[in-house]
């Protein structure tokens, strides 16, 4: 579909504006004209969900639109290769699933190979015809169990699990580092500054510093690329990546705008990547000490590179082009190589989960460099 926005009319709208409607999100109106109350109700939603809030309509918006209007039971489910089924009885599937002990994967709204195999699980352990297909049968024996845990909380139990179960050492961790944009895409261009070009050579700083420790750090496109989200998070699940990073700047049309801020998987009703709010919250804390820009805080998000993503994925948008204070730093190589050790302090702390830790902002590259000497 097209993207559409304020000013636009037709069918399209039309359809978005009963969606809406159904939502409560706007009054009933005939009409099929993309107004300001349409732009509002659409940010107030996009807002609810996790999604960029620009009061576009753009794929991502459309999907989470179209799937709202759906409850577990409202259709059939089942995996579809040509068209893939999206939608919130999707995604109270996968939860369900989870809490009954059936591996759906990370609850993103998709019906994937995974939840497919989970429903199947479920099926043959309940006498069902496990033809991977969730009717009216498969549904009400779903309503009938009493989970084992609430929220899809075992996904995520499993990765904390997994990061205990690491160590503390950073040797042999596989993380893929993700420069947003690339090739033609060169994201915020304020200031002489790129943010293609600032979160190349971002991504360059972190992985030698991570190599040097014994990480595998692998980036995700080259300097004359652009993948898609798509494309970038099926390279880390294609590299069975530990950890994601992706790597941006922000622009603003007010040069007021300023700081840094991280984002990890989260839906805002209770689902959340605990292992990647946590890395967020490590990183958020280690760049507003170190570098001087304002704390905006860790969020939540469902974007595309967070659902797709199997392993905990966080983004950190590292301070504003438009803003004259914070590009004069991001300008300056000594102030990138004190983010890009920021970030590999916060992925150390990640690992050592309290155990040896210092106070925030006082971790060195020598004390990570140090400290896994004295563990080998």
């Amino acid at each position: 579909m097209r993207v559409l926005r304020r000013g636009d009319a037709g069918p399209d709208v039309a359809e978005i504006r009963s969606v809406l409607v159904g939502l409560t999100l706007l009054p009933p109106a005939n009409s099929d004209v993309f107004d300001v109350p349409v732009e509002q109700a659409i940010r107030a939603f996009q807002q609810r969900r996790g999604l960029i809030t620009d009061g576009v309509v753009g794929p991502a918006t459309y999907r989470a639109l179209r799937g709202a209007s759906f409850h577990l039971g409202s259709r059939p489910l089942a995996y579809l290769i040509s068209s893939p089924v999206h939608g919130d009885d999707v995604f109270a599937l996968q939860e369900r699933l989870t809490e009954l002990g059936f591996d759906a994967g990370r609850p993103d709204g998709a019906f994937g190979p995974q939840t497919e195999r989970a429903l199947k699980d479920f099926q043959r352990n309940f006498g069902l015809v496990a033809d991977g297909i969730c009717g009216p049968s498969t549904v009400r024996n779903l309503n009938q169990l009493s989970p084992r845990v609430r929220g899809g909380r075992p996904v995520f139990l499993r990765e904390q699990e997994q990061v205990r179960r690491a160590g503390p050492r950073l040797r042999g961790k596989r993380i893929v580092i993700d420069p947003g944009h690339g090739g033609q895409d060169l994201g915020v261009a304020a200031s002489g500054l790129r943010e293609a070009d600032i979160a190349w050579d971002l991504a360059r700083r972190l992985e030698g510093r991570m190599k040097a420790t014994g990480m595998e750090a692998l980036i995700s496109r080259g300097p004359n690329h652009s993948p898609s989200e798509a494309e970038r998070a099926q390279f880390a699940n294609d590299a069975g990546a530990d950890l994601f990073l992706s790597l941006h700047s922000d622009g603003n049309r007010s040069p007021k705008a300023q700081g840094v801020a991280s984002f990890h998987f989260g839906t805002g009703n209770g689902t959340t990547s605990t292992v990647g709010e946590l890395l967020a919250g490590f990183i958020q804390r280690e760049l507003a000490a170190r570098t001087g820009l304002l704390d905006c805080r860790t969020h939540y998000k469902t974007w595309e590179i967070f659902t797709r993503t199997r392993c905990p994925a966080v983004r950190v948008e590292i301070g504003y082009l438009t803003n004259p204070e914070d590009s004069r730093k991001l300008a300056d190589p000594a102030f990138r190589d004190l983010v890009a050790e920021g970030i590999l302090v916060a992925v150390k702390r990640l690992y050592l989960l309290g155990e040896g830790d210092q106070p925030t902002g006082t971790f060195t590259f020598a004390d990570v460099l140090a400290h896994e000497l004295a563990k080998s």
